[in-house]
């Protein structure tokens, strides 16, 4: 079995566990549904926060590369000591 097969098994069983706990637990309905809103934006938020800070990366990666070519390409060595300065920077944010 692939690693990714079973893990995206192992997380639909916990998804639908959770669920299913949440709609058969003795409360009202009203509280159950707000309960499912609540984790459901949740689940939406740290989603939003983790592929903002995958593109913040990823842009930080872009931006080191560039500086790297810009210092591959300087002129004189005080130009190419600042790209690589600023290639380093770029590449500790990521």
């Amino acid at each position: 079995m692939k690693k990714g097969n079973l893990l995206a098994g192992i997380a639909s069983g916990a998804v639908l566990g959770a669920i299913a706990g949440i709609l058969f637990a003795p409360k009202k309905g009203a509280d159950t549904r707000k309960q499912i809103v609540d984790t459901t934006n949740d689940y939406a938020d740290n989603a939003k926060e983790r592929i903002n800070r995958a593109k913040s990366s990823i842009e930080n990666k872009i931006e080191a590369l560039k500086a790297k070519k810009d210092a591959a390409m300087a002129d004189t060595k005080i130009e190419e000591l600042a790209h690589n300065g600023k290639a380093k920077l770029h590449d500790e944010l990521a």
